[in-house]
């Protein structure tokens, strides 16, 4: 990953770590998508999504999370589970950076299964 996902991603990964959050996986892939960032916040696995607007010209960051882009990422986590033994509580995350300034919004429990 290069360019501005990359740095995205960067971003969120500090802010996370910062937060008190263990990174598990940066970029995990597999054929029903891409999970930006897995983690654990204490004993729960965390599915993030990060996404970066400079703008809310077309509803800004939140807004960029559809309906299908959370099916991809239910389905490559389903996927990632799969391979682990005893599979912990679970959440999806959005980090959401919006602007030239970078402000980081964090949307714990963004959406559900």
């Amino acid at each position: 990953m290069e360019g501005r996902g990359a740095d995205a991603e960067n971003l969120a990964a500090a802010f996370l770590e910062r937060a008190g959050v263990t990174l598990v996986e940066r970029n995990y892939r597999c054929r029903f998508g891409e999970i930006d960032v897995i983690a654990r916040d204490g004993a729960t696995l965390v599915f993030v999504e990060v996404r970066m607007r400079s703008s809310d010209r077309f509803g800004g960051a939140a807004a960029s999370i559809t309906a299908a882009k959370q099916k991809k990422l239910l389905r490559a986590a389903r996927h990632y589970l799969a391979g682990v033994a005893r599979p912990p509580p679970c959440r999806f995350d959005a980090l959401l950076i919006n602007g030239r300034n970078h402000a980081i919004e964090w949307l714990k429990n963004a959406f559900a299964e």
